[in-house]
């Protein structure tokens, strides 16, 4: 089978899991209390708005999820075709108890990828706690990389970003984030995986006629 077929594959079992999840969601939903519903029509909201806002939500809630676990999947297979030896591994954490020891997403050789679909966090503690982590992997004499392939929109989780940059520039590590997260994919593995999602997203519209 080629990376290609696989990650078709592997597309086709996500697409078939996000679907049985939102369904039975939206199904258990209609038992759901509806009381406060008397707080979105005070505030404007029709019954039928803020069923439909809460069906979404919870559908949304469902296909961030799925779509960050699946290219975070796609994107380690990617390795996994080109090193075979490719994997997750734990380091020891060496600046504190808690956790004890850290994930790497994609360890090859001696450089520690850590993939990300997107990350929209605003939450400043986050970036300790990557601090932390960075020099754990530092430490365990690995070389960090982070491969974010969506960047943030909103200000707040556009400064974390940069500040994550320097971190792992200030560690001699590498940060690729949009086009640059793309291209180092394909630099690495010779899998051009940005133009696969595209042939399969190309498949499903014209599948379903949109």
């Amino acid at each position: 089978m080629t990376i290609r077929d696989e990650i078709r594959d592997l597309a086709r079992k996500y697409a078939i899991d996000l679907k049985t999840k939102v369904e039975t969601r939206v199904e258990q939903m209609k038992a759901d209390d509806t009381s406060h519903y008397l707080i979105y029509r005070v505030l404007g909201i029709t019954d039928r708005e803020g069923q439909l806002i809460d069906v979404y939500q919870n559908k949304g809630r469902f296909l961030y999820k799925y779509a960050g676990s699946f290219l975070e999947d796609a994107a380690k297979r990617c390795f996994k075709e080109k090193y075979p030896q490719s994997q997750s591994h734990r380091v020891p954490n060496t600046e504190g108890r808690r956790p004890r020891t850290f994930e790497i997403d994609c360890a090859v050789d001696m450089d520690a990828i850590e993939i990300k679909w997107r990350d929209a966090t605003t939450d400043g503690d986050h970036i300790t706690k990557e601090h932390t982590r960075l020099n754990a992997i530092k430490n365990a004499g690995f070389h960090p990389i982070r491969v974010m392939f969506y960047y943030p929109n909103r200000e707040q989780a556009i400064r974390i970003q940069q500040t994550l940059q320097t971190l792992y520039e200030g560690l001699h590590g590498e940060y690729h984030y949009g086009d640059s997260a793309w291209a180092f994919v394909e630099s690495r593995t010779g899998v051009d995986l940005k133009s696969i999602l595209h042939e399969l997203a190309e498949e499903n519209t014209q599948r379903n006629g949109n």
